[in-house]
């Protein structure tokens, strides 16, 4: 059990016990009074590790700043040791609860499930229905992160040749900040933009990534917008461009750089692939480790503790799907199982890691790994699945569901321990940006902007089908009752109900 839910099951405990002001005894579920106990704790790190899970009694936007009086009377011979116990946990759990702050603060959700159920989808909407758009200038396929009612994300200024970060409030769509950086125009694939990243932010920091082709940068900025520090890794060589996003894991930041190797033109020179770790908070180096040179893979590094285990999961041609210690970067192992280009971010699920491999002309395949928990044991390929398999897209996990669409537009649920296809069907068009889950529905977006709505369960139901009124090729990003979608050039926020 993570610190953050015990910490929070014993503040829900003590509120149904609690007295407040003259007496007056408060519902156990009244979020007025958890946030009040939430204030009263004096550790400030221990109320972050509490933010994400309070969320889900709907208090939302908790700032643990200067702390108000205490309304209720907390039983220091009950609270204390609890903390107590619930700060004895191992250096593995503590890295884990530091990988997202809030639901969305990084691709594709919280640890990259593409999960969200604090918000309740509704099955077709209108322009109408926004809460606020707000025009881009510029079509881009990194998708936004939020965090304290704060959002960011990467976008192009092609006419300047700069790429920008840009932050705006959440609940107005008003501009707080905007930063521009010189970018050299360069090769894309058709379907890849100047600023294809998306940005990690946590409490502190937001964290962002792109190439040209002499510089590789990754840059942290304050919430304000002020550079805190910038690291430039050296050329970029690919034929499609970048893609990959940065992640916090502890503190480290880490970004998966893989080149280009295969394929060359004349006169270009293959690429070098590492995987590389720095410090969160100065952005010097702590590791970083050489990788096979194929093709450029994008998906961003996964998340498995084990058994004493941390490692960081990814997938590249070269290497297969592979596994670093976390602190270390050291390979503990690899398994070479796909023969393509790697785009997709792989998915843990209890001791496998699973991702997808593919091209744009087909042959694409999903495979599932065990992964190796010591020296002793060797990964082993669990289940393939070669028909529905996604290239670019992620899948999304729920429960024990794996939800996909490959880029030709076939939708598919299967069971994620052992690769069981429960429904298969075509919803139509070519994707780019991937599914996410809402509650109980599944959003499938293509690249035309088509938005199809399904019931997230064992049995296929279409709810709803309808255009956005341009193409999308980011993910969107589902965090306080509010869907956040970049659709042509515009970033759009409908305002759901909150679950």
């Amino acid at each position: 059990m993570g610190l953050g839910l015990v910490i929070a099951i014993v503040m829900v405990m003590m509120a149904g016990g609690a007295s407040g002001a003259g007496g007056k005894r408060m519902s156990p579920l009244y979020p007025r009074s958890i946030a009040v106990d939430l204030q009263c704790v004096p550790n400030s790190l221990i109320r972050s590790a509490i933010h994400p899970t309070l969320r889900r009694f709907q208090v939302a936007n908790l700032r643990p700043l200067t702390p108000p009086p205490c309304s209720v009377r907390i039983m220091k011979y009950t609270i204390v040791p609890l903390l107590l116990a619930c700060c004895c946990v191992s250096s593995l759990e503590s890295i884990s609860e530091s990988m997202a702050a809030e639901p969305w603060s990084r691709f594709h959700g919280l640890k990259g499930q593409g999960v969200s159920d604090d918000t309740i989808l509704p099955v077709s909407w209108t322009a109408a229905d926004y809460a606020w758009t707000r025009d881009l200038g510029s079509r881009d396929v990194g998708s936004p992160v939020v965090f304290g009612g704060k959002v960011f994300y990467l976008l192009s200024f092609p006419a300047e040749n700069r790429i920008g970060v840009q932050s705006i409030d959440l609940d107005s769509g008003n501009l707080r900040w905007t930063r521009k950086f010189e970018q050299t125009s360069h090769p894309l694939h058709k379907r890849n933009t100047f600023a294809s990243s998306t940005p990690f932010v946590d409490e502190a920091f937001v964290f962002v990534a792109w190439s040209e082709p002499e510089h590789t940068y990754l840059k942290c900025f304050d919430h304000a917008g002020v550079e805190v520090w910038s690291r430039d890794f050296g050329r970029w060589q690919s034929q499609h461009g970048f893609g990959t996003s940065p992640v916090v894991y502890g503190d480290s930041v880490v970004l998966f750089n893989s080149q280009q190797a295969d394929q060359l033109k004349p006169g270009q020179v293959a690429g070098v692939s590492r995987m590389i770790a720095v410090d969160r908070k100065t952005g010097q180096t702590q590791w970083q480790t050489d990788l096979d040179t194929t093709r450029s893979c994008y998906g961003v590094p996964a998340m498995y503790q084990g058994q004493g285990t941390s490692q960081l999961i990814d997938a590249n041609t070269g290497n297969g799907m592979f596994g670093l210690d976390a602190k270390t970067g050291r390979m503990l192992w690899s398994l070479k199982v796909f023969e393509m280009r790697c785009c997709s971010t792989p998915v843990i699920v209890g001791d496998l890691a699973i991702a997808s491999s593919g091209s744009g002309g087909g042959g694409n395949h999903l495979v599932a790994v065990r992964i190796p928990k010591n020296s002793n044991e060797q990964p082993q390929q669990v289940y393939r699945l070669d028909r529905g398999a996604p290239y670019v897209p992620t899948p999304v996990l729920k429960g024990n569901r794996l939800f996909l669409v490959d880029d030709k537009g076939i939708a598919t649920c299967l069971k994620a321990d052992s690769g069981e296809v429960i429904w298969a069907k075509r919803v139509g068009g070519n994707f780019s940006a991937s599914p996410v889950v809402v509650g109980e529905r599944l959003l499938l977006i293509n690249l035309d902007g088509q938005a199809t709505v399904l019931h997230a369960g064992d049995q296929y139901k279409e709810l709803g089908k309808f255009s956005l009124g341009g193409p999308v090729g980011a993910t969107p990003a589902v965090v306080d009752g509010s869907v956040l979608l970049r659709v042509g050039e515009r970033l759009v926020c409908l305002r759901g109900k909150r679950n």
